[in-house]
């Protein structure tokens, strides 16, 4: 009952460059493998143009549309990026009735496999852009950065810890290693002084927490309301009340054994993960779906669900808290905040974790490219988990270097600056 593996995954390049990549899943089913199939692609700079898929809770039949989220960007290792869909996939050669997914993982269907963490040592040379410069090479090679220490020296070096793991599963042999380090070498050139990579040890656990936030600072980031006083900008505002048009219906009389979720939203990066994810947290079944192609900035999405158990999801209760929920995710998957900590300016940035403790691909990626973009310099960094309003997050606090060109002290350059890396964030 198994089929082979090339047809688990199908890639179709388009012969028009202009055109979106098709890709092809068709696998036994497993909880939350849309999502993580999402993530996936988001990984790898991915947009999702369209979408449809089917599964009747044993096999899924899943299409994507897909184009770089920034055109011309780099490009994009597609046999690497279906070894990885495949890794996803429940086995192909077994038949799926022997699957039984309560067995370890997570609780989330996911696999007990963990991948190991490698500590990557970088001490450099000073200089504008060097933080995004080294994100950019590690996000090339396809590692992942679970955690991040950069702190700078009054001599003007800089000293990058990078706790990372290899979606390739090969940092443990030594050709892989040699060409990380060439890689970082050929674009760190002279400003690279030391270069050490060895697995993650009792350090890495010191540094998943961060040191606690100001309880005002905690209140502004985590008690978020979708309101005026995020920014004074007027581009901001004019963003902000874009978004608030988004609506999600639930429909119980169209199908007699499914919920109807539609959903229309403004455009933006991640999108249909964010969906996606708040589905594999909240437990429910997407049976089918179809994810359309943005119209005049929107998106309409047409998701049929059912609870865990198989029923139509019809608590008045629990249909407001999904729809709530959804409305959050969609509105605002990102909390970005500038505070002052003593005499220095520190940009906040957090996002929700996953329930299967899983973080969101490319955010530290994208901030670092906003902060590059402005000429802004950042002096110190660091990644870690929070937990506030019942949920975990993960918070990226960048401390960052006033200069005459950019002054943090004005308030115009600090709207400009969560503008931007906002607008980097959503993808607008």
């Amino acid at each position: 009952m198994g089929i082979p593996s090339e047809d688990v995954v199908l890639i179709q390049l388009p012969k028009d460059p202009s055109e979106p990549t098709v890709v092809t899943v068709n696998c036994p089913d497993k909880p939350g493998l849309g999502c993580d199939l999402c993530r996936t692609l988001l990984e790898f700079g991915l947009s999702i143009t369209r979408a449809d898929f089917s599964t009747d809770g044993r096999w899924c039949y899943i299409v994507f549309w897909l184009v770089p989220n920034v055109p011309n960007s780099c490009k994009i290792d597609w046999e690497s990026l279906k070894n990885r869909l495949l890794s996803m996939c429940p086995s192909f050669l077994l038949p799926f009735v022997y699957f039984n997914y309560q067995q370890g993982g997570d609780g989330n269907g996911s696999s007990t496999h963990s991948s190991s963490v490698y500590l990557l040592k970088l001490c450099c040379l000073d200089r504008k852009g060097l933080l995004h410069d080294v994100t950019r090479i590690l996000s090339d090679l396809e590692f992942s950065i679970q955690r991040v220490k950069v702190m700078t020296t009054p001599d003007g070096r800089v000293m990058d810890l990078f706790f990372i793991t290899d979606g390739m599963e090969l940092l443990h042999t030594q050709k892989r290693r040699d060409d990380t380090k060439e890689h970082l070498i050929a674009v760190l050139g002279s400003y690279c002084i030391s270069f050490e990579l060895q697995l993650a040890g009792p350090e890495y656990e010191s540094l998943k927490a961060l040191p606690s936030l100001p309880p005002a600072v905690e209140e502004e980031l985590f008690t978020y309301e979708l309101a005026s006083k995020e920014a004074s900008s007027k581009e901001l505002k004019s963003d902000l009340m874009t978004l608030k048009k988004a609506s999600v219906t639930v429909d119980n009389w169209l199908s007699p054994a499914l919920t109807l979720l539609q959903i229309q939203c403004v455009d933006q990066k991640g999108l249909f993960y964010d969906i996606l994810r708040t589905s594999k947290d909240f437990d429910f079944q997407i049976a089918h779906g179809r994810f359309s192609s943005s119209v005049k900035g929107y998106r309409n999405l047409d998701l049929f669900i059912r609870e865990a158990n198989g029923k139509k999801i019809v608590d008045p209760k629990h249909q407001n808290v999904l729809c709530s929920r959804l409305k959050e995710e969609m509105l605002h998957p990102f909390r970005v905040i500038i505070v002052n900590r003593g005499p220095d300016t520190e940009l906040l940035v957090a996002n929700p974790v996953e329930s299967s403790g899983k973080g969101r691909p490319r955010v530290f990626y994208d901030v670092t490219l906003a902060l590059k973009m402005l000429g802004v310099c950042i002096f110190s960094a660091e990644i870690g988990r929070h937990s506030a309003s019942d949920r975990q997050w993960e918070v990226y606090r960048f401390l960052l270097d006033d200069s005459h060109e950019f002054p943090l002290t004005s308030n115009g350059a600090r709207n400009q600056l969560v503008d931007r890396v906002r607008r980097i964030l959503m993808g607008w």
